[in-house]
């Protein structure tokens, strides 16, 4: 509870960011994704010519290295009274509720109870995430649902950052 604490302390200077994590690939995909590759690769190389056996080899593991490095990127930040998610991003005094999910939640607000025009960026190799509930008249998303490794950490530094910025109903 005491980081908790501190994120949200952080989250209110503005020069430092409040909350910040990458939703990278886990370590396992690496070596998974890399064997695979090397996998096909040889298959590919079973039916070839001597001379051009390197070829799928120097094709298939950067493409898998680059593919995960791609699904990886995803950067989740408060800052600046501001959600950051990847290239979106919304004011916090838009937010007006920030629900913590774990897996169940998660995939039932993915599957069943979802609502059209939802923002989702969701990674499946992460159980839990936060549900971010949006009140601007100008945007039809009725929610967030995004991906969080430490979901109560960033459901804080939302709900500390959105109590110290400025609200946009008055400017």
């Amino acid at each position: 509870m005491a980081y908790i604490r501190r994120v949200a302390e952080r989250s209110a200077t503005p020069d430092r960011p409040g909350y910040r994590e990458r939703l990278g690939v886990p370590w396992w995909a690496w070596p998974l994704g890399l064997a695979l590759a090397a996998f096909f690769a040889l298959e590919v190389f079973l039916g070839s010519t001597r001379g051009l056996a390197w070829l799928p080899y120097a094709i298939l593991l950067p493409a898998t290295a680059a593919g995960l490095v791609a699904l990886g990127r995803v950067v989740v930040r408060v800052d600046g009274g501001e959600l950051h998610v990847d290239d979106a991003h919304i004011p916090v005094s838009f937010v007006t509720e920030v629900n913590v999910l774990d897996a169940r939640a998660k995939a039932a607000l993915l599957g069943p109870a979802s609502r059209p025009y939802a923002f989702v960026v969701q990674r499946p190799w992460i159980a839990g995430g936060v549900r971010v509930v949006i009140d601007d008249p100008a945007d039809p998303t009725p929610y967030w649902v995004v991906s969080s490794r430490h979901p109560a950490e960033l459901a804080e530094a939302i709900v500390a950052a959105r109590d110290t910025a400025p609200d946009h109903a008055a400017g």
